[in-house]
């Protein structure tokens, strides 16, 4: 869905000006421990799967909701990876639009689906090795993807 009727009225109100905007992200590797990365129309930068939470959705809810529509992936959030903000999170959109991100990141496992695009706002969807993955729209620090490969588990456990 590109934009929820809660976030159009807010745009409504404040234009394209700075909003804050709570939101999630997925870490989701596939049996060869790639990261998935989806890149949007028109842009030239990757990402997570990720999206904003809606008025009354738990982010548990919102992360499945987010990766479903942009990768026709079924996920269950295992862990938080993190929770990052500040103005390293600002983004623009390409219509104007100004937000500042307080992300929960979370590792995913696959549950079922089939990789595609399923809202239209994805473009390519790729799984990456960590060696190769790409420059992201948002800065997201590289230790967030480290494995400690003797145990197979985040840096972060």
């Amino acid at each position: 869905m590109p934009m929820s009727e809660y976030y159009r009225d807010l745009r409504g109100k404040t234009g394209s000006g700075l909003l804050m905007m709570p939101s999630v992200a997925a870490v989701i590797r596939d049996e060869q421990d790639r990261i998935l990365l989806i890149r949007k129309p028109g842009e030239t930068l990757w990402g997570l799967p990720a999206g904003a939470a809606e008025p009354g959705e738990t982010p548990s809810r919102a992360l499945r909701r987010e990766v479903f529509e942009e990768t026709g992936l079924m996920v269950t959030p295992e862990q938080i990876l993190g929770v990052f903000g500040g103005t390293n999170f600002r983004y623009t959109y390409m219509n104007g639009d100004q937000v500042e991100y307080t992300v929960i990141v979370f590792q995913c496992s696959i549950v079922k689906g089939r990789l595609r695009n399923m809202d239209g706002e994805t473009e390519e969807l790729v799984f990456f090795p960590e060696a190769d993955m790409p420059e992201l729209a948002i800065p997201y620090p590289r230790k967030l993807f480290q494995r400690d490969y003797t145990t197979g588990k985040s840096i972060f456990d």
